[in-house]
């Protein structure tokens, strides 16, 4: 890639460089190849570096680029497409080859918004379990689920208290309900550090941050958050999903 001075432009400059680095991206490096540092690609390109940032944050944003710790800035692979929905309760149980896998599972109160979507007291009990969703041996996504401890009131607290059996114990209470739906919604959103540390991003990286309200005959049994790696995955819905767009507090409904 050589040196390549942008041409005045009426679109913001950090914009056409993000288009000059994407088609340079395609003719010039190959999927996992490290680009050159910042003060490198910023003389090349006759940009700030604040400006170069810009471009690739966007890059990174739309999944062309990959920030990895230790290694730099790379050409990240095509994403993936990752199914929301499955056959088993929405994904509560997961299948085999794109499982979600316990962590742990602890007993707190859940925080103001999730304990108000699941419509209990702000000081009731809630069984948290955290699960990593893994595609192909690759970790997509990491899940809070949260479970009133009112939803699964057959479940000891003696007989597993803690770690992953008691996270799959929860799970498997929970899929006894007989759910009977979800609703879900999906927003853009920024890398925590412990979920940035599980998925190997970088704190703050984009992420995709899915919220499923799993639905019994009581009501809400429980409420999910995860989230998933902005640059690798391609959310897919399925044909039976219905997509809610909010947008100046109105909703459209569409199917």
């Amino acid at each position: 890639m050589g040196t390549t001075q942008l041409e005045s432009v009426q679109e913001p400059k950090y914009w056409h460089l993000r288009t000059v680095l994407s088609e340079a991206l395609d003719s010039d490096f190959a999927v996992g190849e490290v680009l050159p540092n910042e003060r490198d690609l910023a003389a090349r390109f006759g940009v700030a570096r604040a400006t170069l940032r810009q471009a690739l944050e966007q890059l990174e944003l739309e999944g062309r680029l990959q920030r990895r710790r230790g290694v730099g800035t790379t050409v990240a692979p095509p994403r993936v497409g990752v199914p929301v929905a499955t056959a088993r309760q929405g994904g509560v149980e997961g299948d085999a080859d794109e499982a979600w896998q316990p962590l742990e599972c602890t007993t707190a109160t859940a925080p103001a918004a999730v304990a108000f979507t699941l419509d209990i007291d702000a000081t009731e009990p809630v069984h948290v379990v955290r699960r990593i969703r893994v595609v192909h041996g690759q970790a997509l996504a990491a899940e809070l689920l949260y479970v009133p401890t009112s939803s699964v009131p057959e479940l000891s607290a003696i007989e597993v208290p803690s770690g992953p059996a008691r996270a799959r114990s929860v799970v498997r209470e929970l899929h006894r309900l007989g759910l009977e739906g979800q609703d879900r919604s999906v927003e853009l959103g920024s890398a925590r550090a412990d979920d940035a540390k599980e998925l190997d991003r970088l704190p703050g990286a984009p992420v995709l941050v899915v919220t499923t309200r799993y639905l019994s005959a009581a009501g809400t049994a429980a409420v999910s958050v995860a989230t998933y790696r902005a640059d690798t995955c391609r959310l897919t819905f399925g044909d039976a999903g219905a997509l809610e767009i909010s947008h100046d507090e109105q909703e459209r409904q569409a199917s």
